[in-house]
């Protein structure tokens, strides 16, 4: 059962912030049960808070673990003339912590939502305890790659027939890929809704265009070094992010460790989630008290 709850992001955006698993009777109420420590989940470029709900699963055991709808994804607002700039990212998150009463929290993030976690425990060393970073590089992209995805997002064979059609064409047939990533197609399914003409996005690519031009072409270590908390960087060894750069990330840390999960992409979570579970859950045992 997920449980939606308002939050009030920067410029008064409404954002979804969701909870998969039930809260034990007491936790953090006016009986004065024992709070168990809040996780805030944060999904890369085009995901959604829903695509966390096995890892918030396993973590309601021990934590009070939020996946969060960025603004311009999900079920959260997306506003035309909205700001989709890094420092409104990092705003929403913070609002979230403060508003969920999450504090001290250890955020995890996947992609563009590690950029945002990281840049967030910079800014804000006092409300997070710790950090995993999935598969988000630290060094500039360049200009040439906010083309390519440009050129990409002009490939999608919009609108799509079916779901299966969505699955096949993202797991299988689409050009980028060097072979087939099932768990790629059920990653974009689940991104997918149903219009009059068919199944089409619920983002706007041109929105998620204008939030990625605002960190490819800069380079992100200096706030990399300035994060106090304990953190992991996780990478599939197909990922994006190389395993030389992935080590570097984790020596500039000053709390840095690593993980590295073989036969993963991109998706790594979601491609192999025992590995993920069995790569992070330590981790948080060791950095989060209790």
């Amino acid at each position: 059962m997920a449980r939606r709850i308002e939050v009030t992001g920067a410029g008064g955006v409404r954002l979804a912030a969701w909870e998969f698993t039930d809260p034990p009777k007491g936790d953090g109420g006016p009986e004065g049960g024992e709070r168990r420590p809040g996780v805030l989940l944060l999904h890369g470029l085009m995901g959604r808070a829903s695509h966390w709900a096995d890892t918030a699963r396993w973590l309601g055991a021990r934590y009070r673990a939020i996946a969060l709808d960025q603004r311009g994804h999900g079920r959260s607002e997306k506003p035309a003339d909205g700001t989709f700039d890094r420092a409104a990212y990092v705003e929403d998150a913070i609002a979230a912590i403060e508003q969920l009463g999450l504090a001290p929290v250890t955020v995890i993030g996947h992609a563009m939502g590690a950029l945002t976690a990281w840049q967030l425990a910079a800014r804000r060393p006092d409300l997070v305890g710790a950090l995993v970073i999935c598969d988000m590089r630290a060094s500039a992209l360049g200009a040439a790659s906010q083309h390519e995805w440009a050129e990409w997002f002009a490939t999608w064979p919009l609108p799509f027939a079916t779901l299966a059609d969505v699955r096949r064409w993202f797991g299988e047939e689409d050009p980028s890929l060097e072979r087939p990533r099932p768990a790629r197609g059920a990653f974009f399914a689940e991104v997918m809704a149903e219009r009059a003409d068919g199944w089409r996005p619920v983002f706007s690519r041109r929105q998620m265009l204008t939030a990625r031009e605002t960190w490819v072409t800069d380079a992100h270590w200096e706030a990399l070094a300035e994060v106090r908390c304990p953190a992991l960087v996780v990478r599939g060894q197909d990922g994006e992010l190389g395993r030389a750069e992935a080590q570097e990330m984790v020596r500039v840390l000053p709390g840095g460790s690593y993980a590295e999960i073989p036969d993963a992409g991109h998706l790594l979570p979601w491609e192999h989630p025992d590995a993920w579970q069995r790569a992070v859950e330590p981790f948080l045992r060791a950095a989060i008290p209790g």
